[in-house]
């Protein structure tokens, strides 16, 4: 399920095995992933649409350093996606067609290590074993793309978005388990749909915070090369729309699925991962990062 004013959102949900495993010090990554999205669209009774499905493509760019904080271990990753999609509804009885083409909101994540993962050099990290690390994050998420208040169906939601997250990760031999418990909060949209045909005037949109936890099981065949059962799960978010609360969002949604990464050459490695929403949307994502 889509959930309109929500799309630009949707990368941030995607399933993150081993997010909270330290690099080296000064460890530089450029990350390319490419997300496929194909499922309905949710409108919550903010406009005369029936039917409406979207399929759509999210090519994302990314840039990974980690660095010394205080001596923990810590990273901070910047995210630039772009998003082309088809949608279709019923309006009034008749069927309409939508091409969309656009930046989505840019994503900023800083993570800093706690327990278990000192700052290390490459030499002192090639000796090091990991058994208990405990982190911390937040991700701001700004309205950075592509928003027209007389659409629907924007690529950004026009708001920004802050996201806390604690993180777990421990090691018994090949296995690795990951946990990640977080909260979204979300500004206000001053402009939800407005200024159109349907409403002249203009409508204010907000959502109440929304609760995420996801969970990773992975194991390690060599280095570089290992597989991931994910799932994870997320709730509330219910929106206002001019003051009113709307009755029917939905109030929750998991997805699981599994990823696969494999080493390339030394320094490269391509990883891909197939996720099943349990409620009604389906997503695939393929990455290809160092």
């Amino acid at each position: 399920m889509i959930a309109v004013g929500f799309l630009g959102f949707l990368h941030a949900q995607d399933l993150s095995p081993r997010a909270y495993v330290i690099t080296p010090l000064r460890w530089n990554a450029v990350v390319l992933t490419w997300s496929f999205f194909d499922g309905t669209i949710l409108f919550d009774g903010t406009a005369p649409i029936t039917g409406a499905t979207g399929t759509y493509h999210v090519p994302i760019f990314s840039y990974y350093h980690s660095f010394n904080f205080f001596g923990r271990s810590a990273n901070i990753t910047g995210s630039l996606p772009y998003a082309v999609g088809n949608f279709k509804g019923t309006v009034q009885g008749a069927e309409q067609h939508l091409y969309r083409s656009g930046l989505l909101d840019s994503a900023f994540r800083f993570s800093v290590n706690l327990k278990g993962g000192p700052a290390m050099p490459p030499r002192d990290f090639m000796r090091w074993q990991q058994k208990i690390l405990l982190g911390v994050s937040l991700e701001v998420v700004a309205p950075t793309g592509q928003y027209d208040p007389t659409k629907l169906i924007n690529w950004e939601a026009n708001r920004w978005g802050f996201k806390p997250e604690f993180g777990y990760s421990e090691r018994w031999g090949y296995w690795v388990l990951d946990g990640y418990t977080a909260v979204w909060l979300l500004t206000r949209n001053p402009e939800f749909f407005s200024r159109n045909a349907i409403f002249p005037g203009t409508r204010s949109q907000s959502q109440k915070p929304i609760g995420a936890f996801e969970g990773h099981l992975s194991y390690d065949v060599k280095p570089r090369l290992w597989f991931s059962l994910d799932g994870n799960y997320w709730f509330s978010g219910t929106t206002t729309l001019n003051g009113v609360e709307s009755p029917l969002v939905l109030q929750g949604n998991s997805r699981v699925g599994g990823t696969a990464s494999f080493p390339v050459t030394k320094r490269q490695s391509v990883s891909s991962a197939t996720t099943i929403a349990l409620t009604s949307d389906m997503a695939g994502t393929t990455k290809a990062s160092p």
